[in-house]
């Protein structure tokens, strides 16, 4: 489904400025980029004080969201979810998920930025499939600092050309958390569920892809 990739580093090792680089990057080449940052801070100001948005979220709303012509957001309570589960709630409808932080989760792949004297992570965390640094290192998939069009390309070639030849057909999310299924058993639920939607009024000629989630009652 959604690719998603994160860099980490330690503070102050340029990782907004690599991550931004790398996105525009991705936009030039007409894919659709979400962007999510972990931060340890809390109590961020986002809304202004004195504005609506504002007002509802001290009335105590869990959620409030603001839709204008020009953008669509959204603040919410921190969920109580993993950042693959996250992505699959919220951001199905990109082409790829780029992330900064999230150095402990041990199911997505991670560039390391690594600059100045500062010890590897990549000695202390799961999944780093690359390197961008200051400094002479060996090894695979290492970039230099300014090489932000080559880490876009690396991620297009890993990633987005590979989610097209082999990417998952179904996916499937028990209480947030994303069940492995193999191929036929992809295929057998994607036929089954088509099946039934193609036989519903209203749902048209031309389906590409259906969404559902299931509450199931106590």
């Amino acid at each position: 489904m959604v690719p998603i990739i994160t860099f980490i580093g330690w503070h102050n090792t340029g990782k907004t400025t690599i991550v931004s680089q790398v996105v525009e990057h991705l936009r030039e080449r007409g894919l659709r980029v979400a962007v999510i940052k972990s931060t340890k801070h809390t109590g961020i100001e986002f809304d202004r004080p004195g504005t609506d948005t504002h007002t509802y979220r001290k009335s105590g709303a869990n959620a409030v969201s603001l839709m204008a012509p020009d953008q669509f957001i959204i603040l919410s309570d921190r969920p109580d979810m993993n950042l693959t589960a996250l992505v699959h709630r919220f951001f199905i409808d990109f082409d790829i998920v780029i992330g900064e932080g999230f150095k402990h989760d041990t199911k997505i792949p991670k560039i390391e930025i690594s600059t100045g004297d500062a010890e590897p992570l990549r000695d202390q965390v799961k999944r780093v499939i690359a390197t961008v640094t200051d400094r002479q290192l060996q090894g695979d998939n290492v970039f230099k600092i300014e090489d932000s069009r080559e880490i876009a390309d690396f991620i297009i070639k890993k990633y987005i050309d590979n989610e097209k030849r082999n990417g998952e057909i179904a996916l499937l999310l028990v209480n947030g958390k994303k069940v492995p299924m193999k191929g036929f058993v992809q295929e057998a639920l994607a036929g089954t569920v088509h099946g039934f939607v193609r036989t519903l009024k209203q749902t048209g000629e031309d389906i590409e892809e259906i969404d559902i989630k299931i509450r199931l009652r106590s």
